[in-house]
């Protein structure tokens, strides 16, 4: 399940990537995109486990590849580890990823609290803290996720107890190599981790590290791979993604697209709807598909840019029943 991007960039190092996707989770336009840079897009019905193994054996000895990395989650997580582990392919043993889903369903946190999320690069067991992203929400009473900012405004004892409770859980789990995602919850009493994944954060957060700080996580993905740890900069500004808050129903017509794609401090946006699409509401992780991402000075200056892109974007929805 790894994005177009990620496989860019293993292409652009040299690498030799087959993708394997179920195309019911996979976007169009992200699928052409998935060919152009794999060496083969490989479809496969992930709730078919036996056919999801031998895909995954088959590519492997065919092909003679090196590692199987798994980019998303779900439950095709532990027949592709298991696979691997069998293969000799993967550093982490399944126990590792049966850990964290033990872990995060008995992890909980009121909607209320704060969170960020920790990225991290494993390379040999020592896990390497990458950098803190604060999200942005809606408020009371839903809290629904509208954003993310690089790196979260955070004091220094609150991002070293944040990174101390991260690599605690790693090393408790028994990780040995790759990225991860965890998602920690700011309670009164201290950092506690909602959950942990063992991929790269979704939501473009890379590109905000990207932006903030001139580090390429993906490309860092492959170096690890080669044994390589990252070398992270400090972030020189700050990096906000904010997606794009339209209400549900059916696309009728919109503009400013073009406007918002060339402003100085946008640094990618997207907006993969045609006329006549249906619009997912707010909180639901399909809205998540249009955003736009900026630099800034400070938060406030990334707030007010994200708002002016969004004010930008004119669009008519028609709501209609589900």
């Amino acid at each position: 399940m790894p994005t177009h991007q990620l496989v860019r960039k293993g292409a652009e190092l040299g690498f030799l990537v087959w993708s394997v996707w179920d195309p019911r989770l996979l976007e169009a336009d992200f699928a052409s995109k998935l060919e152009e840079v794999s060496e083969e897009l490989l479809l496969v019905d992930f709730a078919d486990e036996a056919g999801l193994r031998e895909t995954i054996g088959r590519t492997a000895r065919h092909h003679g590849i090196d590692a199987v990395l798994h980019c998303g989650h779900g439950d095709s997580v532990l027949p592709v580890v298991q696979e691997a582990w069998r293969l000799g392919l993967s550093a982490n043993p399944p126990a590792v990823y049966e850990r964290l889903q033990v872990c995060e369903a008995d992890d909980w946190a009121p909607a209320e609290a704060p969170r960020v999320s920790v990225e991290t690069l494993t390379v040999n067991g020592i896990h390497h803290i990458v950098g803190i992203t604060g999200q942005r929400t809606t408020g009371a009473p839903h809290f629904f996720v509208t954003g993310y900012l690089h790196p979260a405004p955070l004091t220094d004892d609150e991002r070293t107890a944040i990174g101390a409770v991260v690599e605690e859980r790693l090393t408790a789990v028994g990780y040995r190599s790759g990225p991860a995602h965890t998602q920690v919850a700011l309670l009164p009493y201290g950092p506690r981790i909602v959950s942990c994944r063992a991929h790269l954060g979704g939501d473009r957060i890379p590109l905000l590290v990207e932006i903030s700080r001139g580090f390429d996580m993906e490309a860092a993905v492959f170096a690890g791979l080669e044994g390589a740890c990252p070398d992270v900069p400090s972030p020189s500004r700050y990096a906000e993604v904010g997606f794009f808050l339209l209400p549900e129903g059916r696309l009728e017509t919109y503009t400013g697209t073009e406007d918002i794609a060339v402003t100085p401090w946008v640094h990618g946006a997207r907006f993969p709807y045609d006329v006549g699409a249906r619009i997912a509401p707010v909180g639901d992780p399909r809205s998540r598909r249009a955003y736009v991402a900026v630099d800034g000075e400070t938060p406030e200056l990334t707030g007010e840019r994200i708002a002016r892109a969004r004010n930008d974007l004119v669009a008519v929805i028609r709501h209609t029943a589900r």
